[in-house]
């Protein structure tokens, strides 16, 4: 059975990513222009990401072994599933609808569904929550830096970016605290077309939403160490993939500075998520790379090449993500079962 839907989600990412290499709306020449412009740069981008996909993992393998306790699975597997996850969902419209049930299917064989979901929930929790903290972060490092460009339109943009950012940071600590399960589907119970079927699913597995709500709320309460540690580890990640906007707009110019990749970044995926129903978040990405570097005084044409090179990254780590998926499947460790 376990087999039958590993070789569904194969099978949608194989179409995805056909789909998506059919729709790409760049020419060949524009293609193996940029790629002869990126030169080195683009094995090197390509490389960047087997490390940040390294802390990516590890912050999911903290969250599962509580820390570093036990041997639950190994981490090679969980680095396995960190990037076939990923992969899934970006080429997913609204995102976390591939990679996440894909991700508790297998792990849930080495510790148990509810350990499996809730672990995959936290994951999830603590990305999108290093989001938050990766964007205040921008806002006070902009700030500092640009305090003397400030304009009462970009004060107000400023303002109102860091309000919805602690309203984020509030939503999801209180949920670390209470648990997110139920929440959710208290929530999907207002929805008019999923209010039935919500409601069903949370008579029939209230206890089991509990126990993961009960594990939730344990790794903030009680795992301090672990919770933070993950949280680093997402957070260090968000810095180290801005080493890839400095590597490509190096090519370019010598005057970038790191400082500036990292604001470049933050408002960009601040852009780009607002735009979370597109697969890849087509077009949102470059029109805010083009934005971010236009309003560090530097010509907009840099922000639309680096978005196609990464663009482009990030095809070749789906189609490794997509080929992961058959990969080591048949030495899984059967002892580990469940």
């Amino acid at each position: 059975m376990k087999s039958k839907y590993r070789n569904l989600f194969l099978l949608f990412g194989i179409v995805a990513i056909a789909v998506m290499l059919l729709t790409f709306d760049v020419s060949y020449a524009e293609l193996t222009d940029s790629l002869r412009k990126a030169g080195l740069c683009f094995p090197v981008v390509i490389f960047l990401w087997v490390l940040i996909y390294l802390l990516n993992a590890g912050a999911w393998y903290i969250i599962i072994h509580d820390g570093f306790r036990g041997d639950k699975i190994p981490y090679w597997r969980v680095y396995k599933y960190t990037v076939t996850g990923f992969a899934l969902n970006a080429t997913t419209p609204v995102g976390l609808m591939g990679g996440e049930p894909y991700r508790i299917m297998e792990l849930a064989p080495y510790v148990g569904v509810e350990k499996a979901t809730s672990s995959v929930i936290l994951y999830v929790m603590m990305h999108i929550f290093s989001h938050f903290c990766f964007w205040l972060f921008s806002i006070l490092l902009y700030l500092v830096l640009y305090f003397h460009h400030l304009q009462w339109s970009l004060s107000l943009f400023l303002a109102f970016s860091g309000i919805f950012c602690l309203m984020g940071v509030y939503f999801f600590m209180k949920g670390y605290r209470q648990g997110l399960a139920m929440r959710c589907i208290r929530l999907l119970q207002r929805v008019f077309f999923l209010k039935r079927w919500a409601i069903n699913f949370a008579e029939k597995k209230q206890e089991t939403l509990q126990r993961i709500d009960d594990q939730i709320a344990e790794l903030h309460s009680k795992h301090r160490v672990t919770f933070y540690t993950s949280l680093g580890a997402e957070f260090f990640a968000r810095i180290l993939s801005c080493a890839e906007i400095y590597f490509i707009l190096s090519i370019f110019t010598d005057t970038i500075s790191y400082w500036d990749c990292i604001l470049i970044l933050a408002f960009t995926s601040l852009f780009a998520n607002a735009l979370f129903f597109l697969p890849m978040q087509l077009g949102g990405r470059e029109g805010g790379f083009a934005l971010a570097v236009g309003g560090l005084s530097m010509p907009y044409a840099y922000g639309v090449y680096m978005g196609l090179i990464m663009r482009l990254r990030e095809l070749v780590w789906i189609i490794l993500g997509i080929g992961l998926m058959k990969f080591g499947n048949k030495n899984s460790l059967k002892s580990k079962r469940i």
